[in-house]
This record gives C-alpha cells, sequence and structure tokens, in this order.
C-alpha cells in the first residue's frame, strides 16, 4: 500500500506541477507528510532524490535539444550558489529536527515555511502584471538569490518550483520560461548538494530502495506527461490551475502543522 500511495501520489504531482510551471516536489512534500506513510526524514529524503530525477531529466533534455536555457552570465553562479544553499539549507533542517524530541515535528515547521512562502508566490502571481520587476545585474545579487532559492529548497526537500520562478522573474526580469529553465538548476544543483552531504554522512533514512527507484521513475514519467498536456491548453488555464494548486498546497499545510506541532 505504501508503494502505491508514494508513486500514485508522485506521478499525479508531477503531472500537474509540469502543467502548472511549478515542479512536483512542491506537491509531493506536503501530501505525503499528509499521509504519515513514513517519517519526516524519510520523505524529506525521498521527495528531494524525486526532485533530483525530475530536474536532472529536464536540464539533460533541455541541453540536449539545444534549447536556449544557459546564460552563462548568471547560471553558473546561480548552481554554484544553489549548491551552497543546499549545504546550508541542510543543515538547518538537522538543526531545526534536533530541538525535537519527535524528529517528526520538523515536519510542522517545514509545513509552516512552505505555508508562508506559497502565500507571498500567489499574491505575487495574482499581482504580477501591477509590479514592476527589477533588472539586478550585480553578480553578487545573482549569488546571494541562488543561495536563499537554495537554501529553502533544501530544507523544505522540495526543490523550489514556483518560489524560484517567482524570484528569478521578479529580481532579474526573465521571461517566464528563462525563468523555469533556469530554476532547473537551481534545483538541480541546490538537491544534489543537499542529498550528496546525506550520503557522505551517514544521514540516510531506513526505506526499501525500490519505493527511491519507483518515485523516480514516476515523476519523470508524469513530468513527460505534464509537458504533453500543458501543450494543449492556453496560459489562462495554466495560470487558473498554477493558483488552484497553491491554494490547495496552502490548505494541506495548514492541515500539516496541526498535525505535526499540535
Amino acid at each position: 500500500m505504501v508503494y502505491l500511495i508514494c508513486y500514485a501520489v508522485t506521478c499525479f504531482a508531477c503531472v500537474l506541477g509540469t502543467i502548472c510551471g511549478m515542479g512536483g516536489g512542491i506537491i509531493i512534500k506536503p501530501v505525503l507528510d499528509a499521509t504519515g506513510v513514513m517519517t519526516v526524514d524519510t520523505i524529506t529524503f525521498l521527495s528531494g532524490c524525486t526532485v533530483i530525477a525530475m530536474s536532472g531529466w529536464s536540464v539533460s533534455r533541455a541541453l540536449y535539444r539545444q534549447e536556449d536555457v544557459l546564460d552563462m552570465k548568471r547560471t553558473p553562479i546561480f548552481a554554484l550558489a544553489a549548491a551552497v544553499g543546499g549545504l546550508l539549507g541542510k543543515e538547518m533542517y538537522i538543526a531545526v529536527a534536533e530541538l525535537f524530541a519527535d524528529r517528526n515535528m520538523a515536519g510542522g515547521v517545514q509545513a509552516c515555511l512552505l505555508l508562508a512562502a506559497t502565500f507571498l508566490t500567489l499574491i505575487y502571481t495574482i499581482r504580477k502584471d501591477k509590479l514592476k520587476s527589477r533588472q539586478a545585474e550585480s553578480r553578487a545579487v545573482s549569488f546571494v538569490i541562488g543561495l536563499l532559492l537554495g537554501m529553502l529548497g533544501a530544507f523544505l526537500g522540495i526543490g523550489g518550483g514556483p518560489f524560484n520562478v517567482a524570484a528569478l522573474t521578479y529580481f532579474f526580469s526573465m521571461p517566464t520560461k528563462k525563468a523555469t529553465q533556469n530554476s532547473l538548476f537551481v534545483v538541480l544543483f541546490s538537491q544534489l548538494a543537499s542529498t550528496l552531504k546525506t550520503v557522505i554522512t551517514g544521514g540516510i533514512p531506513d526505506f526499501d530502495p525500490i519505493i527511491l527507484i519507483g518515485m523516480g521513475l514516476f515523476g519523470i514519467i508524469g513530468s513527460e506527461i505534464g509537458r504533453r498536456i500543458s501543450k494543449r491548453i492556453d496560459n489562462k488555464q495554466a495560470n487558473f490551475l498554477l493558483e488552484a494548486c497553491m491554494v490547495l498546497i496552502m490548505c494541506i499545510n495548514v492541515y500539516n502543522i496541526f498535525k505535526y506541532l499540535r
């Protein structure tokens, strides 16, 4: 039953996340937390690994097809900063988890932060046409933004999704497609760094490797299905789905807050 739940949630999340342009990790983590099928530590690790599989597949696919995704001035900086942020975000998660006698209570802290970040992203998404975006050119600013996004994604174990796209769109005036592709680099490097740290330090939680392999495969399959569906809907429909998904994610996180911190 655990296998079925994990695979179904992963596939559905990645289909929906790809259609909306928000990624699947932001859905996988809170939904699995809500089901309680595994510990928060295990879900965080598996979600992070699934995000690596999805983002790695998407980046490789884009590079193979020679899509215009690389901004040689910013992308390498984002990647480096995200890797550093991934290490810091993992350290933050460990520190928070150790504050509680029951490490699962860290899931409540993650839910609080994810709720706040999703709410702010929803407000930005609704009002972005009325907000004047910035045109940051400084490499230092690029590094700081990449660092913060990497920390957030690694701490939450979700990759980054709509937060990354919103930040890159606002601070660098990137078109949505370019911001989405650069977001993938942030997600990939932050989660790689975070996961490698877990592996090297021997902090891998107990789970059946078949679950990890299956979630990675269903994540990629779901992303491909979502990509094909997204070509058949217009921007208005995609935006509606994005906003509806963020509202749903906030509701799930409210449930998780009460579940873990009551």
